[in-house]
């Protein structure tokens, strides 16, 4: 079952991040985050209809394909959107959320040799590409916080540099970065941001990662796992760990998350509780903070989901080959 190899650094190519809204016009990956306060301080993200607007632009049923296309669905078994290309106009994403006033955090772990090896490349392409337009603060979480890059930012944008602790595994960064997450959601990001999304340092924003992303509870579909049956999914199947699951709606990629505060530090304080679990029982899931986030999102459904084409493997093709359906002409393909 192909997997990213994440016991060592890659070389020279990073995972990339974007969307191709609007027939391609704005390229790769891309990631987006909105908020809205009510004067009752509630967090709500603006509706718009997907499904609807998808319907006006590809009024038929199911889109003309090839045997070698991969169809999906726009829409999960709990009915949650899951966005592809051609679904959203991001106009009207940007403008609804500009007028929200919606703010977002993002949080990025760079320890070690990931710092010189990713994170001048991951600040640099997500101030070029990810929420533009909308305040945004890039919370860089490391050992060495002399090392961290200045970048050029954007009126309202933002780099926090916070220093932590260097383990000698990555397994354990991995892992531990939950407990941060949620300390950090708690003490600082509830009180300022209507959004928070977090990302593996080792990748590459190519395009727009916009506000369509944003969502009360975000979860990533694995590009790896977008064509093979469930039973090849690689939960973890070892009983003695918290993060046992036997079946599985989806196989979802930790490199990106996010929702509200409230909705993420939630699933951080989950994680690392499982995996002090597991610890004090000398267990250790299959992929560690993976795992723990898949059984996370089987217990409590996310209320959007970002396609493969978010979190994208150049390794694996082209994503010419992937089409979208409405999701009532296809059953979804898990």
């Amino acid at each position: 079952v192909p997997t990213w190899n994440r016991t060592s650094v890659p070389n020279p190519s990073h995972h990339q991040l974007h969307s191709r809204p609007l027939a391609g016009h704005l390229g790769m990956w891309t990631l987006v985050i909105f908020m809205h306060l009510l004067p009752s301080g509630r967090e709500k993200t603006p509706q718009l209809d997907l499904e609807m607007e998808y319907r006006g632009r590809y009024p038929t049923s199911i889109l003309p394909c090839s045997a070698d296309h991969f169809l999906t669905a726009t829409r999960s078994p709990w009915s949650a959107p899951i966005i592809w290309e051609l679904m959203f106009d991001p106009r009207l994403y940007d403008e609804a959320h500009k007028l929200a006033g919606t703010s977002v955090a993002l949080t990025v772990f760079a320890v070690g040799r990931y710092l010189d090896a990713y994170l001048n490349t991951f600040l640099t392409s997500a101030e070029k590409h990810f929420m533009v337009g909308l305040p945004v603060t890039f919370y860089v979480f490391t050992d060495q916080p002399e090392k961290v890059p200045n970048i050029t930012l954007a009126p309202q944008r933002h780099v926090k540099v916070i220093k932590v602790e260097k383990y000698s595994r990555w397994q354990d960064i991995s892992m531990m970065r939950m407990k941060t997450i949620s300390e950090m959601i708690e003490k600082e990001l509830r009180h300022k941001f209507n959004y928070v999304f977090c990302f593996d340092v080792d990748q590459e924003f190519k395009e727009r990662f916009g506000s369509e992303a944003l969502g009360e509870s975000v979860a990533t579909i694995h590009a790896h796992f977008r064509k093979l049956p469930k039973e090849l999914y690689t939960y973890d199947r070892n009983p003695k760990s918290k993060a046992y699951m036997e079946k599985g709606d989806y196989y979802y990629h930790a490199a990106v998350f996010g929702g509200s505060c409230d909705k993420v530090k939630a699933l951080a304080d989950y994680c690392y509780l499982n995996i002090m679990e597991d610890k004090l029982n000398s267990v250790e899931a299959l992929w560690h903070d993976e795992s723990h986030l898949n059984k996370y999102f089987w217990l409590n459904k996310p209320t959007k989901l970002l396609s493969p084409e978010y979190c994208w493997d150049p390794y694996i093709a082209d994503m010419k080959n992937i089409l979208v359906t409405p999701h009532d002409a296809l059953n979804p393909v898990h």
